[in-house]
């Protein structure tokens, strides 16, 4: 693969209870761990990253779907859950992640053909593909 765009970040301070920033300077902050793994929270984590940016790139692979096959996504939105815990029998740890897709201006049929074209379309979707539990869940569609 040839990279079109590479991102750059740095982490510093403690990892999770440190700061990241990144090379053009549109990120710069401290994170946190999330009190569930025992932090002190109030600050972005890894895994709201990850969600945040799983949500807009697959939610972008939609819309470019949507505008080849000419269809109308409505006022269509993509939620991106990403869970961290231990692995089963493991010593390490580990990431699932729940895609949320709601796209009312279509019928079911179409959008679910929609969500799987974008499923394979989507970078990230192809980066965790095999890697970590991906489920995708259609949550409104036209007519319901």
């Amino acid at each position: 693969m040839k990279a079109l765009y590479t991102a750059h970040a740095v982490s510093t301070g403690e990892g999770r209870n440190g700061h990241v920033a990144g090379g053009d300077g549109l990120i710069d902050f401290d994170v946190r761990m999330p009190p569930e793994l025992g932090g002190p929270g109030g600050a972005p984590n890894p895994e709201l990253l990850f969600a945040a940016g799983y949500a807009a790139c697959f939610h972008s692979a939609l819309q470019s779907i949507a505008r080849t096959a000419k269809v109308d996504l409505g006022a269509s939105e993509v939620q991106a859950s990403v869970g961290i815990g231990k692995l089963d029998g493991g010593d390490g740890f580990g990431l699932n992640a729940i895609l949320e897709v709601s796209i009312p201006g279509q019928p079911r049929s179409i959008a679910e053909g929609l969500v799987a074209k974008a499923h394979e379309y989507c970078p990230y979707s192809n980066a965790t593909r095999g890697n970590i539990e991906v489920e995708i869940d259609l949550v409104q569609a036209a007519g319901e």
